[in-house]
């Protein structure tokens, strides 16, 4: 017999997924090219209250490392900041393909190690590009918020300086950040595989069940800690997409290392209100991010 209340939660989900992905797309002030490909590329978003030396706030996209998501879903939420009185970056980057024909149909999410080099790539261009495109952000005052599969990024992005020695994308020194608000994070690539998240995108994403095993330990914010970076994720306990099991796995993983992150949960708030102007979650996800930037 179907079950009532399993029935209402995913209608509830489809009609909160529905609310952002009818806004329209709020072009930006500025966008400047990190690389060559069309894909690397930043959405600057100026403080809509003219502040001078706002904080800037890093925003990675989700969408399962697919293809068909872009930065564009996430502009409304940009521009939501902005009207914070945060200076906003809104990163683009390679994102999957569309499967050929044999390959089990949908997209494939994610590239290696493309995705990887793109934000890596974008947060050390960052500096420059900002102060020709937002002179009035304060570079000294950078938080990275990223939401699902950008929330990995964005928490990727901060432990570069803890990736296995010999990476590409290994920094000497942790990156010059305030923190890391990760919204609804695939934060825990082992337990969203064990949870199927997004349709066993964490496996395309590197590469498959033999390259998960080699790539895990450079690719997963939970095998990268600590990091010493103040970090703090935001997530509600109805989400369908990635459950709040894959962010308390993470944070156990980093009370293990010896770090403490910060879990608000929300209730009744399922994936996507996190980025949503219109849901209150999106209030406390600004909240969040202004504990750590001011």
């Amino acid at each position: 017999m179907p079950d009532p209340a399993a029935h209402d939660a995913v209608a509830h989900d489809a009609v909160e997924t529905a609310s952002v992905f009818a806004r329209p797309a709020v072009r930006p002030d500025a966008t400047a090219a990190y690389g060559e490909h069309p894909d690397q590329v930043i959405d600057f978003y100026a403080p809509r209250g003219g502040q001078e030396r706002a904080p800037l706030v890093v925003v990675v996209h989700g969408g399962a490392w697919r293809a068909p998501y872009d930065r564009a879903h996430l502009s409304p939420f940009a521009d939501f900041l902005a009207r914070r009185g945060f200076a906003v970056a809104n990163v683009e980057y390679r994102r999957g393909r569309e499967s050929a024909p044999g390959d089990g149909g949908g997209p494939v999410a994610g590239r290696w190690p493309e995705t990887f080099d793109d934000v890596a790539a974008a947060l050390d261009a960052l500096p420059a590009l900002v102060a020709d495109a937002l002179p009035g952000a304060d570079a000294r005052r950078v938080v990275v918020t990223g939401h699902s599969a950008g929330g990995q990024l964005a928490l990727w992005a901060a432990a570069r300086h803890v990736l296995p020695e010999g990476s590409p994308w290994w920094l000497p020194e942790p990156p010059p950040l305030r923190g890391v608000v990760a919204l609804a994070p695939i934060a825990d690539l082992v337990r969203a595989v064990e949870l199927d998240v997004c349709g066993g995108a964490v496996l395309q994403l590197l590469g498959g069940e033999k390259e998960f095993k080699q790539r895990r330990e450079s690719a997963d914010p939970a095998a990268l800690l600590p990091t010493g970076i103040a970090t703090a994720v935001v997530q509600g306990r109805t989400d369908l997409t990635v459950p709040y099991a894959v962010a308390e796995a993470f944070v156990d993983a980093a009370a293990r290392a010896g770090e403490t992150v910060g879990l608000t949960l929300l209730e009744d708030v399922g994936h996507f209100p996190l980025v949503d102007p219109a849901a209150d979650a999106c209030a406390v996800v600004a909240e969040e991010i202004a504990q750590l930037a001011w």
